[in-house]
């Protein structure tokens, strides 16, 4: 029989997941997500999470709590009759109350090859580290972050200029129909968990706005690791003189060398501390991405000059 499932899952990365959940038969009794977020320019609308959509529209009961501390969450969580619950970049932590309120446990769908990159931003941190080789694994949940034993894996390749944002679309699709596969093993009894490893674990962390500027005295491999793990969001940025920041959403190895942020020709090949990296797609502010050619049409920058 189809499981009782309560869903928690917050971004674009989840919905894969529910969908498919719901388009393979489990019963959702509850979607938990974090709660609408200023939106707009002035930021007077609130914009429902992209799981908050998507759950409306199949009808599910949708629950946005602050907290589940509260001394009336784990009732609340246990009204809901679920056996277990697929937790998918939620964004709260899960109290242990609250992971004791399902009788089958609760799976956590990672974006990593655990135990390396515990944490929040796993497709970003693995490209910035330069790995070649990342995955999405099925974990039951318990009260460490991300440390709790695997149920599945699947391993995926890092491409040498793949973006955050393309890894993040491969790894949110492989990873739903893995957790569909590990819930099936659930219902038969037959779901095997392995305990993490000790060593090799690192983390994560939430990328923050002051490791956003390219440093180019780096060397090249590590400036285009730096570029294509920000992109598209936040984004890795320069500025110059007439147009102020700029982001760098694609890059590759480039020809030549010289002074760390000298631009080496009209293709917009950029020297680092060694090597150099062409950038490809690039994005000013307010404006969309456009590439190199586009780009410099209407923001030229000459050959020798040297970017911040």
């Amino acid at each position: 029989m189809p499981l009782r499932l309560v869903f928690m899952g917050t971004p674009d990365f989840a919905v894969p997941t529910l969908l498919e959940l719901v388009g393979g038969g489990h019963d959702i009794a509850a979607v938990y997500t974090r709660a609408p977020q200023p939106a707009g320019r002035r930021g007077l609308e609130l914009q429902p999470s992209p799981i908050e959509r998507e759950a409306k529209l199949a009808g599910i009961p949708v629950f946005t709590p602050k907290t589940l501390r509260a001394a009336d969450a784990a009732n609340a969580m246990r009204a809901h009759g679920a056996d277990a619950a697929v937790v998918v970049a939620y964004g709260l932590i899960l109290p242990k109350p609250i992971l004791d309120a399902f009788p089958l446990g609760s799976f956590n769908l990672h974006a990593s090859l655990l135990p390396r990159w515990r944490g929040a931003a796993p497709i970003q941190r693995a490209i910035m580290a330069g790995d070649r080789e990342t995955g999405v694994m099925v974990m039951k949940m318990e009260e460490g972050l991300d440390t709790g034993p695997i149920a599945m894996a699947q391993r995926v390749t890092i491409a040498a200029d793949a973006t955050a944002g393309e890894l993040h679309d491969t790894l949110a699709r492989l990873g739903a129909k893995l957790m569909v596969v590990a819930l099936a093993a659930l219902e038969r009894g037959t779901l095997q968990l392995t305990p993490q490893p000790d060593a090799g674990v690192t983390y994560a962390n939430k990328i923050e706005k002051s490791e956003t500027r390219i440093d180019w005295a780096r060397p090249w491999q590590s400036v285009h690791d730096h570029c294509r793990g920000l992109s598209p969001f936040p984004g890795a940025w320069f500025e110059t003189a007439d147009v102020g920041r700029v982001k760098v959403l694609r890059t590759t190895k480039g020809a030549g060398g010289g002074k760390p942020g000298q631009v080496l020709d009209d293709q917009l090949t950029v020297a680092c501390s060694e090597g150099s990296v062409r950038l490809i797609e690039l994005q000013r502010a307010g404006r969309q991405p456009m590439r190199t050619e586009e780009f410099l049409r209407g923001t030229p920058i000459a050959r020798d000059y040297t970017l911040g």
